[in-house]
């Protein structure tokens, strides 16, 4: 059975080891992205994120025009991945399942 208490987030880690976060958001940029691909290697899992601007289906070739790319440790990828399904999880709580297809190959 899956672990139903909430995913140890780094705030309440350092929170209980006495340590106060404060969030600078004084350089933050924001960017919209409705498509996102994965890759990794031994030492660093890569995110990059883009706009799919299709709109028409059955097209024979499909452009995604990337915007942004981050790149994680491994111990980041996976604190990520563990905060994602948390709040994943709440969200689908309150709003309901999100019925989501694979991704196909290729």
């Amino acid at each position: 059975m899956a672990d139903e208490r909430p995913a140890r987030t780094p705030d309440t880690a350092a929170e209980a080891a006495g340590v106060k976060i404060r969030w600078d958001d004084s350089q933050m940029k924001s960017a919209y992205a409705n498509v996102c691909n994965v890759s990794s290697t031994r030492e660093e899992v890569v995110l990059m994120f883009g706009v799919n601007q299709a709109w028409q289906r059955g097209q024979a070739e499909v452009v995604i025009q990337l915007t942004d790319r981050l790149i994680l440790s491994p111990y980041a990828a996976k604190r990520l991945s563990l905060l994602l399904h948390g709040v994943m999880r709440e969200y689908e709580s309150r709003f309901g399942e999100l019925p989501v297809e694979p991704p196909r190959a290729g």
